[in-house]
């Protein structure tokens, strides 16, 4: 086993590993070297900046560990299938291959449900996550809205694994999970729901994701919304004039360039009030509106 002074320095291994990421295209490759390392160690990343700046080493064994992820990550392969998990708001979310990997922009789509919710006039108002994916939106809104009855429906077989963990895992008492098809969900809940929320597949089907993490490892069934992208949309529009009582909320994340599309889908169906709202980087991001 090596010695102290043989073991390499952290802070060496993580700049080895950021120019290494750097060349492999990554954004933000001194983050993902932070995080990478954070993994290996076992501690935060705050903690692997104080032991960056302390001098600390690293031991052979996590030396080749570090090094071998970094491999990895340099393919493109995305940094939360190489870890296992997703922050997602207050949330960690356990991810992996057939799942879609939740963004920081749904984030913001989240808050716009949650927000809903919240004033809804109920004890106990009932929300929808239609194509929940890992769960991201429904269980935020579980969690962050205890009072709250949240629904949940995935229909992929792969996805589904990783639904059941983080609802197993994060243990919200009042988020039930269903394996069904969003345009077939819930008919027990119809005319009864407060929010209908969905992060639907809407990149139209010729166009080619930019980044290779989301082109070769999210499924398709997740990305990809026909012609236009819109074709889920539509059908999220009428299961929600289904679910949603008088003055319910619909909430739908889209790309930026969607926002005017989904206004008129809305909009032609009956929905009143639709609106546009942008994400933290200030891309239209979700469109909302409310059941006549």
């Amino acid at each position: 086993m090596a010695s102290p002074d043989e073991s390499p320095l952290l802070s060496q291994a993580l700049r080895r590993a950021a120019a290494r990421l750097a060349e492999a295209g990554i954004a933000d490759p001194a983050v993902d070297a932070e995080l990478l390392a954070a993994f290996v160690l076992g501690f935060g990343r705050g903690g692997v900046q104080a032991a960056a700046i302390r001098g600390d080493r690293v031991t052979a064994p996590d030396a080749a560990r570090f090094d071998e992820l970094v491999a990895r990550r340099s393919t493109r392969e995305p940094l939360q299938h190489i870890t296992g998990t997703a922050p997602f708001r207050h949330l960690e979310l356990r991810v992996g291959p057939g799942v879609f990997v939740p963004r920081p922009e749904t984030e913001v789509v989240a808050q716009l449900a949650i927000d809903a919710l919240r004033a809804a006039a109920s004890v106990s108002p009932v929300a929808v996550d239609l194509g929940t994916g890992s769960g991201a939106i429904a269980l935020a809104m579980a969690t962050e809205v205890p009072h709250a009855r949240v629904f949940a429906a995935e229909n992929s077989v792969d996805a589904f694994v990783w639904t059941k963990e983080n609802f197993a895992h994060v243990g919200a008492d009042n988020a039930t999970l269903a394996f069904i098809d969003l345009a077939h969900a819930f008919p027990e809940l119809d005319g009864t729901v407060s929010v209908v929320a969905s992060n639907p597949p809407y990149v139209p089907d010729a166009a080619i994701p930019r980044d290779p993490e989301v082109r070769f490892f999210d499924p398709p069934a997740a990305l990809y919304g026909g012609e236009d992208g819109l074709d889920v949309v539509r059908v999220l529009s009428r299961v929600g004039l289904r679910l949603a009582h008088a003055g319910g909320m619909i909430v739908i994340e889209h790309g930026e360039w969607q926002g005017e599309a989904i206004r008129g889908i809305l909009a032609a169906d009956g929905w009143r009030a639709a609106a546009t709202h942008p994400d933290l980087t200030m891309r239209d991001r979700a469109t909302t509106a409310l059941h006549p």
